[in-house]
């Protein structure tokens, strides 16, 4: 067995929080690495309602820190990754006898006002137009903005930058075991499909395995964790376009919870989400039918057009790991808000374990983590992150990319280049490389996905198999039904890169 990897700081957890701690401690000169035990985003990360939000609903629980810090987030997050965070206008149809107009007009007076707004614009006041679909008796709402977000990709990138700064990323690999010792951790990793154990050290051990935090605890650190969480499920369905708009909306539930109704991928509008606890294997987590009931008869209280069953398109639900309160408190109300616990003295082998969070607030929480960690790793450099954009985001003007890109490729056709800046920004240039012709990107997979993007995204986004690149690298998995010829190439260029 050759001699283990030492690294400064080394996280065990691919979503959103263990990548944004990663990618953080990476530009501060720390030697950082992270194992992912199945494929970065495929938990939590990738299965939320796609929002750089404030969360307006949290204001009703008196969560105005983190309502504040949301919104000071995702005025920083549009700037960071302009290709895939763009702002939403959302409309809000007023139902007087749910909440009165005033304590609305109350609540988006405190989302406009909580946190400087730059790029957004403020609530007001609409009337609802025929062309929206809404049933007649809604002719009253509001209009509020905040921004959508593709949450796998945006894992992605901070992968992606973690790797730019000399980081190291695990993917497919399973950390099953971690033994403290004197001023340092050693850790086995187990990478896919290979029997023998990689054996690494670290300064500090990040446990930011999310809804497997409590497994890591019990598995492979092998000891009590500091805090109980609350596992809450979170289901979504995907749906063509109910309508036309390409605004949001929220909708108001008797029970008082929201739904959201969002434009996606083009073509679709997502719903969701539910609220439900869940007790079992995280990666087990599907919709059930108590659910999609619920979403259904939330949308036929505000829209025309009736929604069937078999008109949904494809559906997924995610696992929160939330905090455990005291009391029975229902799942909806559980606050979103993120901690931290850093065990172990300074000279000391450090942990550190990462509760709760949402995506919005990661790059806040990944900078107060590494923040905490100066007297264990003097020679770390100051934070960063706040004024560096990621991957692909540094450009200034979308409309002015995309005429310099057609330009560039004519090629192409608009839809595919639309897609390929939304996903890649200026890496775009990366995956072309010097692709003069639409046969230049070899073989056609079905709905706008060609050997060159699969090439790009095995080589230099880690995707292993098809379902990597269908619903996280991509999310053409809502348009390809056979998915054969795509498995038979990827199987067959793994088994080339391994010879």
């Amino acid at each position: 067995m050759s001699e283990p990897i030492d690294y400064d700081l080394f996280v065990i957890g691919g979503g959103i929080n263990g990548v944004g701690i990663a990618c953080d401690a990476s530009g501060r000169g720390l030697s950082v690495g992270l194992c992912e035990m199945h494929d970065l985003a495929s938990g939590t990360s990738s299965q939320s309602s796609k929002l750089i939000h404030g969360g307006l609903r949290y204001l009703e629980q008196y969560q105005f820190r983190l309502v504040r810090e949301a919104l000071a987030e995702r005025e920083v997050l549009l700037k960071k990754a302009p290709h895939i965070i763009t702002p939403l206008l959302f409309r809000l149809p007023h139902h007087p006898h749910l909440r009165p107009r005033w304590l609305i007009r109350l609540g988006l007076f405190l989302y406009d006002h909580l946190s400087r707004r730059v790029s957004l614009p403020a609530s007001k006041s609409v009337l609802l137009a025929e062309p929206e679909g809404l049933i007649d008796s809604l002719q009253h709402g509001f209009e509020y903005a905040d921004a959508k977000v593709d949450d796998a990709r945006l894992v992605l990138l901070n992968a992606l930058a973690t790797r730019g700064n000399g980081g190291d990323i695990h993917n497919y690999c399973r950390c099953v075991q971690a033994q403290r010792g004197d001023g340092h951790w050693r850790l086995w990793l187990q990478h896919r499909g290979q029997d023998e154990l990689q054996q690494i050290t670290c300064k500090v051990l990040v446990n930011a395995a999310g809804p497997w935090l409590q497994q890591t605890y019990d598995e492979v650190l092998q000891r009590p964790c500091p805090k109980q969480m609350r596992l809450v499920k979170g289901s979504h369905i995907v749906v063509p376009r109910l309508n036309a708009s390409d605004k949001a909306y929220l909708l108001q539930n008797t029970d008082g919870r929201i739904v959201f109704v969002i434009p996606y991928q083009q073509h679709y509008s997502l719903i969701g989400t539910t609220d439900e606890d869940y007790q079992g294997d995280p990666a087990a987590a599907c919709i059930a039918e108590v659910e999609i009931d619920y979403l259904i008869q939330s949308v036929a209280r505000y829209f025309k057009r009736r929604l069937r069953r078999e008109e949904i398109v494809s559906h997924y639900a995610g696992v929160r790991p939330l905090f455990a309160t005291q009391g029975q408190v229902a799942a909806a109300e559980l606050s979103r808000d993120y901690s931290f616990e850093l065990d172990g003295e300074p000279g000391q082998a450090a942990l550190v374990s990462v509760f709760g969070g949402k995506i919005t607030t990661y790059r806040k929480l990944s900078e107060a983590v590494v923040d905490s960690l100066a007297a264990y790793l003097p020679s770390m450099t100051g934070a960063w992150t706040a004024s560096t954009v990621l991957p692909g985001g540094d450009f200034t003007d979308v409309a002015e990319l995309q005429r310099e890109f057609a330009g560039r490729y004519p090629f192409l056709p608009d839809d595919l280049l639309q897609r390929y800046l939304s996903a890649y920004g200026t890496r775009v240039v990366e995956l072309l490389q010097a692709s003069r012709c639409l046969d230049d990107l070899g073989e056609h997979f079905g709905a706008g996905l060609y050997r060159r993007e699969v090439d790009y995204l095995m080589q230099q986004e880690w995707a292993v198999t098809a379902q990597d690149i269908l619903w996280r690298r991509t999310k053409l998995g809502l348009q390809m039904s056979d998915t054969t010829s795509l498995e038979n190439y990827m199987a067959a260029s793994s088994m080339s890169l391994k010879r």
